[in-house]
């Protein structure tokens, strides 16, 4: 799966991010990375990062699984995701406005707080029990007024849900 994560923002949530923050800019951003590289070998996703830059933009080395972007002085983060987006892929970001652009381009938008949440628990999981999602998991889900079951999450909140659950499973092999 294709993950597309807003850098600076995922770092401000992290209290183990922030504080490597502050020692400099650079030590949260290789941080990030260093975490995003671990998720990507344990689960075979690619996730991109996405940082507001300055000047031209551009890209750097993430390491393995992990593409690093740096926007433009004429353009957001926020915005690269935004246009991003229409790729498909799952979103992280605790933005409003970058999860109503990527969820309109068709993306599944995730929360910076769950997709954390979810690696925390992936890394605290013993290696066997990583995949298995835990029964209450759902139960701390938002719920609003809807037709239907209402037991059921509605399908963004599923496809969120099985996008985080990747996050914590072996990467799938192709079928021969």
């Amino acid at each position: 799966m294709r993950w597309l994560v807003d850098g600076y923002n995922v770092i401000r949530r992290s209290p183990e991010l922030l504080a490597e923050e502050r020692v400099s800019l650079e030590a949260g951003r290789q941080a990030l990375r260093r975490l995003l590289a671990n998720v990507a070998r344990s689960s075979g996703d690619e996730f991109t990062v996405v940082f507001d830059g300055s000047g031209g933009g551009g890209a750097a080395a993430g390491g393995s699984g992990v593409r690093v972007l740096f926007s433009s002085a004429r353009e957001s983060a926020d915005r690269v995701l935004a246009r991003l987006a229409a790729g498909g892929g799952a979103v992280v970001s605790n933005d409003r406005e970058v999860r109503t652009a990527a969820a309109r381009g068709g993306a599944i938008v995730v929360t910076t707080d769950d997709f954390l949440a979810r690696i925390a628990r992936a890394r605290a999981a013993p290696p066997a029990a990583a995949g298995v999602p835990d029964k209450d998991e759902d139960a701390d889900l938002p719920r609003g007024p809807k037709k239907g079951n209402p037991r059921r999450l509605s399908k963004k909140a599923r496809a969120a849900a099985r996008a985080l659950g990747r996050l914590g499973s072996p990467p799938r092999r192709p079928a021969p």
